[in-house]
């Protein structure tokens, strides 16, 4: 363990004596594992961590104990888009903002001092006093990127994507069917909801649309460049 490592888990062993739990040492063991990891782990991922270091807790009491370290400021909870309950370090005096994956689930810590101070800046250009915040920046992490297919059915879309139609599978009823609705070769849509299951809810500039998945299968895409996606 690094020395700050140790010196949280003195703390910690020290707020929880005074708690007046039992099963202290069982306690201590959670917390070092914890600190040993630098991922954002969820509650089933650290038991099996646990159990890799020889200790076999029952998952209700590894919650538990989670669960304390958040009240007492040594973790946090985050929910993420689509992800379980996840925990991380909290570590007092710094922070940082996320990256995530909508593909594989990856996770990326980045601090970026410049953010922090504009954040700070346009609180005050409102007269407002920010006390905490947090960014989450949802996209696909280079890796799902470079095994992307270039085309795509529009059913593999993600929510806050956009993309290019490229082509649209199928006879003349229905291309004449999506004309109806405004939609044909060359047109940008921004994907709002696609949970999987269901209806996709699309954007096409101002106007929301609501799409069956057959139809949207046949509709063959190809995402906008990153740096235009935001255009």
């Amino acid at each position: 363990m690094k020395q700050s490592d140790h010196l949280e888990k003195a703390n910690f062993s020290a707020l929880i004596e005074t708690d007046g739990n039992d099963r202290i040492q069982d306690r201590l063991d959670i917390i070092e594992v914890f600190l040993e990891t630098e991922a954002h782990v969820t509650l089933e991922e650290m038991v099996h961590l646990l159990r890799e270091k020889g200790h076999d807790f029952e998952p209700q009491f590894v919650q538990q104990c989670m669960n304390r370290m958040v009240d007492l400021g040594f973790a946090q909870k985050k929910r993420f888009q689509g992800q379980p309950i996840r925990y991380e370090h909290l570590h007092l005096g710094k922070h940082h903002d996320h990256l995530i994956c909508t593909r594989c689930g990856k996770i990326v810590e980045f601090e970026d001092e410049t953010m922090e101070t504009l954040q700070v800046e346009i609180a005050a250009r409102y007269g407002f006093h920010m006390l905490q915040h947090r960014m989450e920046i949802y996209g696909l992490c280079s890796r799902c990127l470079s095994r992307r297919t270039p085309l795509i059915p529009l059913t593999m879309a993600k929510p806050g994507e956009r993309v290019v139609i490229r082509e649209i599978a199928g006879g003349r009823k229905r291309q004449a069917r999506l004309a109806d609705m405004g939609l044909r070769p060359g047109d940008t849509l921004e994907i709002i909801n696609n949970t999987g299951r269901g209806r996709i809810i699309l954007g096409r500039g101002f106007t929301r649309l609501a799409m069956g998945r057959g139809l949207a299968e046949k509709i063959v895409v190809s995402s906008v460049p990153e740096g235009e996606q935001g255009h």
